[in-house]
């Protein structure tokens, strides 16, 4: 008995699982049914036509492929272009008529993209953003300007030519009205052998655009110095000279492919005629919290070169003194005989505070013969009042008064023996 209640209880078991699974497969059947039913059958092939004329056929089975490879990607005609007239291209793709007002590209700053389906106002574009830096060289000039010179250098290593372009002049202050201005250019240290540029007819600003070549060796070069100085033609046709531009090369690397334009101020410091000796520019500076001297030698001019001068050269020698006593010298690069040297050199020295009142400084001029006899063509001293007195004095203090400033001037050079 115990048995047979098993078997029926098992069988029970059995026939409602079957049932159950019966029950699910139907329910499944019946919802595949239910959505193929949601389609809605085409019996009849479907005609369609566009504004050319042009007739299609396609079958209902076609219409239901396309419907079910596209319909997650519906095309939706805006409203805004709804009713409007469409014409169509060769690849199957269809684009508006430019009938509709919004179509026609509007001038001004606004920016549209053009698509097929129509076009669309994205943004705007700022022209401000694409403007190019200005160039303010041209109207930013400092108080005491006296004018401002462009220029373009350039040296071919093979024919051994260095190019000069004289560009332009701007800001000219000429001692009358009218000015008629021309440039000379010249390569230090031969001063007397100069290119000059035509002379420009009542302007403040001239433009000159013109070229010269200068002959020098790559060796030689390095030594050289530009020099430019623009010059006033009056109605007597008398030369005035309105300022000048000196530019040493030995600081810039000229090669072929490699042309520098720069702009330099015209220099009026240097315009009263040399001292008998010739004068020496050079810059002071004093570092009260390091304790340092700093001296910054530019350039001399008018120097009396003895007659062997072609064959010698000239440098400066800057020492540094404490009651007489000799503290410590050094000395400048020779420039290769020249009247009108250029070196733009800087030297420090160890100073301390407490030493200024009884410290000074002496800067002397010398021409090197041949390498085995020198020649000492001018010296200046500038200290405190016990070693120096009138501009020299004046340079000292202002020095001292205006601690880490550099203080620029040009000194007259006492011959010494």
């Amino acid at each position: 008995m115990p048995e047979q209640a098993v078997a029926v209880a098992g069988g029970i078991i059995g026939g409602i699982f079957l049932f159950v699974l019966i029950g699910i497969t139907g329910y499944l059947l019946w919802k595949k049914f239910c959505y193929l039913l949601s389609y809605e059958k085409l019996t009849s092939p479907i005609q369609m036509t566009n504004t050319n004329g042009i007739f299609h056929n396609q079958s209902a089975s076609e219409i239901q492929l396309k419907s079910k490879r596209f319909r997650s990607v519906p095309f939706i005609i805006p409203p805004t272009l709804r009713g409007q007239d469409w014409i169509n291209l060769t690849n199957g793709e269809q684009v508006q008529e430019a009938s509709d007002p919004s179509m026609i590209p509007q001038s001004g700053p606004r920016s549209s993209f053009h698509s097929l389906a129509g076009a669309y106002v994205v943004g705007t574009v700022n022209p401000d953003l694409y403007k190019f830096p200005e160039d303010k060289s041209e109207v930013d000039f400092p108080e005491g300007n006296i004018g401002r010179l462009w220029f373009s250098i350039e040296y071919e290593q093979e024919s051994e030519r260095l190019l000069i372009s004289l560009i332009k002049v701007r800001n000219l202050q000429p001692p009358a009205d009218c000015c008629s201005p021309f440039v000379k250019v010249c390569l230090l240290p031969d001063e007397r052998s100069y290119l000059q540029s035509k002379t420009k007819r009542k302007t403040l600003n001239p433009q000159f655009d013109e070229n010269f070549v200068f002959q020098v060796s790559s060796k030689m070069l390095l030594e050289r110095t530009l020099k430019f100085l623009v010059y006033h033609v009056d109605k007597q046709k008398k030369h005035h000279l309105l300022g000048q531009v000196t530019f040493p090369l030995k600081n810039e690397t000229l090669t072929d492919d490699n042309k520098l334009v720069i702009w330099r101020d015209l220099e009026k410091s240097n315009l009263e005629p040399p001292s008998e000796h010739g004068d020496i520019q050079f810059s002071l500076s004093y570092n009260d919290y390091l304790g340092r001297l700093t001296v910054v030698v530019l350039r001399a001019r008018g120097l009396k070169l003895q007659e062997e001068s072609h064959a010698g050269s000239v440098y400066v020698e800057v020492s540094l003194m404490n009651h007489n006593k000799f503290i410590k010298s050094k000395k400048t690069a020779a420039v290769l005989g020249s009247p009108s040297p250029v070196y733009n050199e800087t030297f420090s020295f160890k100073a301390d505070q407490t030493e200024l009142d009884t410290a000074s400084l002496s800067l002397s001029v010398i021409q090197s013969i041949k390498g085995e006899k020198t020649h000492a063509l001018g010296r200046v001293v500038v200290g405190p009042f016990m070693y120096a007195r009138g501009k020299e004095l004046e340079h000292w203090n202002e020095v001292i008064s205006k601690p880490k400033e550099l203080v620029k001037r040009w000194h007259a050079l006492c011959y010494s023996t």
